[in-house]
This record gives structure tokens, C-alpha cells and sequence, in this order.
């Protein structure tokens, strides 16, 4: 049982001052945590709390509802939590409970979960706007939309409350999308400890394996430092490895080829993100080293172009303009660097590499933030305190016809994959412990210390 949150309280105020700052007073805020999952009958999916109520409150137990409304004079807040239930403890944990949450937690009431409906439907009735997440507690959207007042031009036929329910995610995701000093200190946590599972399944391949090994051995390290695998972590070998979601991570790996794995971990709800891809048998083949140093190349000019003031949309571009000048250089594709390209970045080089070359990563693994706001073509400038990922790959499916490539780069997948945080200068990355240059990664493959 947790003795406070994550951060100190003056933070959590600060957040919830500046969102409800942006609400009229004649509106309620409404912020559910998320439901129990049943995985199957009576099994239970691991409770991870929803991201904007740790964001709002640091609250991380289920059953529980954050709220916001003026009273007239200033902004009050409540959170209604599960209470003290010593039988129920008994069986499924110790709880905080009210008194704790009224002590300890940054809000001015709070509530028993079990009286929310009765509690709130008097303070919901004398609100014009209702703002919430719906979905997540079935029976507060019930209430909700029984009080919301719907009309006719002649008369009003339901209702005797608020006229309009709005979602507050959007509001939510352009202040979660710059990281305070507090949550970037825990992601640099989170991003050291996937670099060092990373480096311990290198130095622990020392030949011939299977993937779910491999996966045991990444792993085990977010175990060991109190974190939790942040996704499903792709262990993909060979041929697997062109497969970008792949999660099977059950095949046998063979020596001499490579295996590509992302996977990264969660530190008190603040995810990292890091793919390595990398020779089983500890050494590069030539034709291995000239795609990945190619993806290499990409990947370093793509975070040189992650600074302020540049568009989301630079690094991408600097990837798939490096990923073409490589693959015109070495013969991959036979066209020009203009062709691979392609006038709006989306040439020949796109059979190769399919996706996006970043995403904003926090409190979610994707995390929240729109990347073009205002519609623009490049989309928002970049701004310190925004973290984001760098990414490019190359894949080269055995079992898709008509590639149109030589037989000798087929079967190759390669991603390579980094936290990056925006600063007033260079960019931090905050995964560079982990190994990436071919030296590097050689000389660190199989080498158990």
C-alpha cells in the first residue's frame, strides 16, 4: 500500500489548476480510472490504473473517480476511492481508503466510491457542462446521461441538469504531451533499466536459442528493478523479425541470423521504448552490416533533427531520406535517390519501411498529444520537455513476392529504436546506455560478465 503519490503534491495541484482553469465554473469534471478486466471466468487482467487519473491525482488503486467543480467562490476537488473493508482486504490487498486519501492524496474531499451516484447527482443537476471520460464507469454514464437535458424546439423532453457532455481528453493530452523535471526523471529511470535488459540478453546469447529465452532474459531485468514490461515485447529472429507487431516469441533462433527486439518497461506508470537488433552469434555477416548501418545512419540524422523549434515532421524526413541515399549507395534499389524518396516521402523506400518514425511516449508507451493541431502539413514544432521516440527500420520479407530485391538481403528485418527527450539544446537520448554501433554490439553479444 502506497504511503502518497508518486510526485509531490504541489505538482498534481499545479495540473489540476491549469486544467480546471480552462473550464467555465458552470461545468463538472468527471476523470474515472479504469475498469477491472476479466481475462477468463473469474481471472482478472492486471490492474494498471488509467493514465490520466495518475496524471491528475497519482491514484493507482480501481474504483475510483476524480472530480472538479466550483463551489461559486473557487475551484473544489474530490476524489471518491473504494473504502476500508477488512474482508475484502483479506482476500485482494490493503487499501488506502478514505481517511488516507483525505490525507495524503492532492484533493480537497475525499469520498466513498459506493455513495458517487448519490453524491454527485444534486451537483451534476446545477452544472451546465458535464466533462468527462465515459466508458470507464457505466454507472456514473448512466446518470450522466438520464440528468442531461435534451429539447425539442417546443419544449424540453428529458432531463433537468447540464445541456452538453464534453470529453476533457483533448485538454488532458496537449498538457500531458511536455513532461515536468519530475516525470522526465522517472522516464530516464525507465530508459535505464530497458538499456541494461537489453545489454544482459546480449551478453547472454551466446549462440543458437528461442525467442521465449531471449524474452526471459529481458524480462527478468525489468522484474529485478521493480518494473513491469511497459507492451508486449517482440523477440523476433530471422525472418520474424519483418514482421513489425510480431509477438509470437516462440520460434527457434539460428546462428548467423538476427534478432530484433523491442521492448521496454514501466517505472511508475512513465514508459521507455528501445529496439536493438543484433547477430545471434555475436558478428555481423557483410550483408547484415550494410543494412544496418544504413538504418543506423538514418536513425542518428533523424535525432539530430529532434530540437526545438524543427516540426514533428523533420526527423521523419531526415530517416527516409538517409534510408534512401543508403539503399540507392549499397544497390538495394536501383533508382535514383530522388525515386527511393519520392516527392512527398513516400517512394520506393516505403516497401522497406512502412511506418511512422515516432511517437510521443510518457504516461503511454503512445502516448498523448496531437501532433498536428492546427492541421498543419509538418506538423507542431517540437518543444523542450516533449518525448518522443526515433525509430527507422528495414524489412525484407522472405514470404512477400515481388519485392524486386536481391535474394541476399531477404529474410533481413532491422529496427533501431531510442527515447529522445526535446531540450533548449541537443537532443537527450534517453536510452544511449544501450549498445547500437556494429563495434559496440559485437563486443558486447555473448560476452556474459
Amino acid at each position: 500500500m502506497p504511503d502518497g503519490p508518486v510526485f509531490a503534491l504541489p505538482e498534481y495541484l499545479r495540473r489540476q489548476s491549469a486544467l480546471l482553469s480552462q473550464l467555465d465554473i458552470n461545468s463538472i469534471l468527471l476523470i474515472p480510472t479504469n475498469d477491472l478486466k476479466i481475462r477468463s471466468h473469474d481471472v482478472h487482467y492486471p490492474f494498471r490504473a488509467s493514465s490520466d487519473i495518475l496524471y491528475l491525482t497519482g491514484w493507482e488503486e480501481p474504483k475510483a473517480l476524480f472530480v472538479g467543480y466550483h463551489d461559486g467562490e473557487d475551484w473544489k476537488t474530490t476524489l471518491f476511492v473504494r473504502d476500508n473493508n477488512e474482508l475484502a482486504e483479506r482476500w485482494e490487498g490493503r487499501r488506502v481508503g478514505v481517511v488516507g486519501a483525505q490525507e495524503r492524496w492532492p484533493v480537497d474531499h475525499a469520498r466513498d466510491w459506493e455513495n458517487r451516484l448519490g453524491i454527485l447527482e444534486g451537483l451534476i443537476q446545477t452544472k451546465n457542462t458535464v466533462y468527462i471520460q465515459q466508458g470507464h464507469d457505466h454507472d456514473l454514464d448512466t446518470l450522466v446521461n438520464r440528468l442531461l437535458i435534451t429539447k425539442t424546439r417546443e419544449k424540453t423532453v428529458s432531463g433537468k441538469g447540464p445541456s452538453a457532455v464534453v470529453d476533457p481528453s483533448a485538454l488532458l493530452a496537449e498538457m500531458r504531451i511536455r513532461k515536468s523535471e519530475s516525470e522526465i526523471s522517472i522516464m530516464r529511470e525507465a530508459a535505464i533499466i530497458a538499456s541494461n535488459a537489453h545489454k544482459h540478453a546480449m551478453r547472454n546469447t551466446k549462440g543458437e536459442s528461442n525467442e521465449f529465452e531471449i524474452q526471459s532474459l529481458i524480462e527478468s531485468t525489468f522484474m529485478k528493478n521493480k518494473s513491469i514490461p511497459s507492451y508486449g515485447s517482440i523477440v523476433a529472429g530471422g525472418d520474424n523479425a519483418t514482421i513489425l507487431h510480431y509477438h509470437a516469441n516462440q520460434d527457434h533462433v539460428k546462428d548467423g541470423s538476427l534478432i530484433l527486439i523491442d521492448a521496454g518497461c514501466e517505472v511508475q506508470g512513465y514508459a521507455s521504448d528501445i529496439t536493438r537488433t543484433w547477430p545471434v552469434g555475436g558478428k555481423f555477416s557483410q550483408v547484415q552490416k550494410d543494412l544496418y548501418e544504413i538504418v543506423l545512419t538514418a536513425q542518428l540524422d533523424a535525432i539530430d533533427m529532434c530540437r526545438p523549434g524543427n516540426t514533428w515532421s523533420d526527423p521523419h524526413k531526415a530517416a527516409v531520406r538517409s534510408l534512401s541515399e543508403g539503399l540507392v549507395e549499397k544497390g538495394v534499389l536501383d533508382c535514383t535517390i530522388e525515386e527511393a524518396m519520392g516527392e512527398n516521402y513516400d517512394g520506393r523506400v516505403r516497401e522497406f519501411f512502412m511506418h511512422g518514425t515516432s511517437h510521443s511516449i510518457g504516461l503511454d508507451v503512445h502516448d498523448v498529444g496531437v501532433i498536428k493541431p492546427n492541421g498543419e502539413e509538418d506538423g507542431r514544432l517540437l518543444e523542450p520537455g516533449m518525448v518522443l521516440t526515433v525509430e527507422p527500420g528495414l524489412y525484407f520479407p522472405k514470404w512477400v513476392e515481388n519485392l524486386n530485391i536481391d535474394p541476399k538481403f531477404s529474410g533481413i528485418g532491422i529496427r533501431i529504436e531510442d527515447d529522445v527527450l526535446i531540450t533548449d539544446g541537443d537532443p537527450e537520448v534517453l536510452t544511449a546506455s544501450c549498445p547500437k554501433t556494429v563495434v559496440d554490439i559485437e563486443n558486447t553479444v555473448g560476452k556474459d560478465v
